[in-house]
């Protein structure tokens, strides 16, 4: 894995909690404005929409350098639109990214012939 494939998914596990994080908040802010006086879904829908942008934007750019099958990206792209997605999104892009540095170390030492 080059240096500007791994930046990608790092970038895209960066984002992926914190826009799952944002959208259970604008949730609950948006059952509080339902049940209350509570009104906070204008600043939470604001963060959290800039936040999905973002992990679309990244997610585009790791599926670009990543060469992923439409199978593997559309999973990604369905676990940021579920509410908790994110959390999985992350710990998936997490293993394989992982996995990606013990194949690349293997190779250097000539254990893997790929």
């Amino acid at each position: 894995m080059d240096l500007k494939t791994a930046s990608s998914l790092r970038r895209l596990r960066l984002v992926s909690v914190p826009e799952a994080v944002s959208f259970l908040l604008l949730l609950v802010c948006s059952v509080l404005r339902r049940t209350t006086d509570f009104d906070a879904v204008p600043v939470m829908g604001m963060i959290h929409g800039v936040l999905f942008i973002l992990y679309v934007i990244f997610w585009a750019d790791a599926w670009n350098r990543t060469k992923w099958s439409l199978k593997t990206a559309a999973l990604y792209f369905v676990l940021s639109v579920l509410p908790a997605g994110g959390f999985f999104a992350e710990r998936k892009l997490k293993r394989e990214a992982e996995n990606a540095v013990i194949a690349s170390r293997a190779r250097r030492e000539g254990i893997v012939n790929a």
